[in-house]
């Protein structure tokens, strides 16, 4: 038995919940991992998961056994990368989720220049508006914005940028209907909305110690920022939207921030910044602080979204 393999199997399977994803993750048959899995525990003379038709679970000795040997195949990669790598040249594949509008309009426009500098590296860019996996969808590094969810308690952040939200429309609508004044009047407004969340149709402002909430509503919901955007332009209502989506369009006129003395927010406590979250067993890989900190240093402590 190849203990290393039949230790990764036992973990993708407690990762995966079940035999059949693992094997899939892996690309080996079903029945090699379950005899891997069932060697190792014949090795141990210890019941690692308790299985059914329906379920798989770690047993009080599997849970011991799982949390111990995930630092040591951690520990286990990481030296590989150290010595794939080298020292100072980073390469290989490097696999990045991010959402998708944001891909587009900020990493898109800077990939190129990523693959010059260092042409040892290969990309693979996953875009995606859901919240990504690193461990079932095999990434490296993924790009979040907004609140972090648990979700990545296990994970190493870093804070790549921040931005701020801002209602806006185009000046046919505001011709049409008037600016709203203070908050409140958005009442009377046509907001289109993203469904953040459950409360997503009420908005949040703050201008020193005056706190409002006000509920909005209007002809659209759709959960892609671009098609709001798309219709705002087309001057069909406001939105609440953030910087690094519509400051071009600010800048060009084709939309006109309002209410701006507030800070707003959709949520009681959203965050504003822009993260890469990791694996801890990326934490010595070259690639992966490279392309970090070339983000880190394109976006730059006053990103051009917030000028």
């Amino acid at each position: 038995m190849d203990q290393f393999a039949a230790m990764r199997a036992f973990v993708k399977v407690v990762e995966m919940g079940g035999f059949s994803e693992a094997a899939r993750q892996l690309e080996l048959a079903v029945s090699s991992v379950t005899r891997q899995v069932n060697s190792l525990e014949a090795m141990l003379n210890t019941q690692l998961l308790n299985r059914s038709t329906r379920s798989i679970t770690l047993t009080t000795q599997g849970r011991n056994y799982y949390n111990r040997i995930v630092r040591i195949l951690q520990d286990v990669e990481e030296a590989n990368l150290c010595v794939m790598e080298g020292e100072d040249t980073p390469r290989g594949l490097l696999n990045v989720g991010m959402p998708v509008a944001f891909g587009r309009l900020h990493i898109a426009p800077i990939v190129s220049i990523f693959l010059t500098q260092y042409p040892e590296v290969k990309l693979d860019l996953h875009l995606s508006d859901g919240l990504s996996n690193l461990v079932e969808e095999e990434l490296d590094v993924v790009i979040r914005i907004g609140n972090l969810d648990r979700s990545h308690a296990n994970l190493i952040v870093r804070k790549l940028a921040s931005y701020s939200r801002l209602v806006c429309a185009s000046p046919n609508y505001f011709q049409q209907y008037g600016k709203p004044q203070h908050p409140n009047d958005l009442a009377h407004h046509n907001c289109l909305l993203f469904p953040y969340f459950t409360d997503y149709n009420i908005w949040r402002f703050q201008r020193d110690t005056e706190i409002c909430e006000v509920k909005v509503s209007g002809s659209l919901v759709a959960n892609n920022s671009e098609i709001l955007r798309q219709v705002c332009l087309d001057g069909a209502g406001l939105i609440l939207m953030p910087t690094w989506l519509i400051s071009e369009d600010i800048r060009a006129g084709r939309l006109q921030a309002v209410l701006t003395d507030f800070q707003v927010h959709p949520q009681t406590e959203m965050d504003t910044g822009i993260y890469a979250l990791y694996l801890p067993n990326r934490r010595y890989s070259l690639r992966v602080k490279t392309f970090i900190d070339f983000l880190l240093q394109k976006f730059g402590d006053s990103p051009d979204w917030e000028a």
